[in-house]
């Protein structure tokens, strides 16, 4: 029988946190359609740190490289998308997306890819679903926070 080592019951941890952070933005989102910075920016400033101590006592440097370009790639493409969107992408979206590319790069360019597609796939099914349901149309907001924190459970869960 193996036992955990400390360094992998701290990441335990930690996804644990991040996890009941995201159940957290998810209720909100869902509910208000705003992503608080007063929740989401002290999340990425925490895992920015936590990554910086992961390099540092496992010597994992390019899992602190896949981090950082993680965070900048995806909170890029999102700011893009929130400027050719007149609107919907929202600003609480980037920063969201900035902490997912971070934690998602960290895991690795697979986890990546699958957890920012996922939300996109996830999110348009369910738009999809809605218009069918003739419950929304083409001008209908949803909440898309949802999407890429289920879209990056499944990204690491798959990944």
């Amino acid at each position: 029988m193996s036992s955990v080592s400390p360094y992998d019951l701290a990441v335990i941890v930690v996804h644990l946190g991040l996890a009941g952070i995201g159940v957290w933005l998810l209720a909100i989102d869902a509910r208000t359609h705003r992503l608080p910075n007063r929740i989401v920016l002290p999340a990425l400033a925490a895992s920015l740190a936590l990554v910086a101590v992961d390099a540092l006592v496992t010597w994992r440097t390019t899992a602190l490289i896949g981090a950082l370009a993680g965070m900048l790639i995806l909170g890029g493409f999102y700011l893009v998308l929130r400027a050719m969107s007149r609107g919907g992408i929202g600003g609480g979206d980037v920063k969201l997306a900035a902490l997912i590319g971070l934690v998602l790069g960290w895991h690795g360019w697979q986890v990546l890819v699958i957890g920012a597609a996922a939300a996109f796939v996830l999110g348009a099914l369910y738009a999809l679903a809605l218009m069918a349901l003739r419950r929304a149309n083409r001008s209908t907001r949803i909440a898309f926070g949802p999407w890429m924190i289920i879209g990056a459970v499944l990204g690491i869960a798959i990944g």
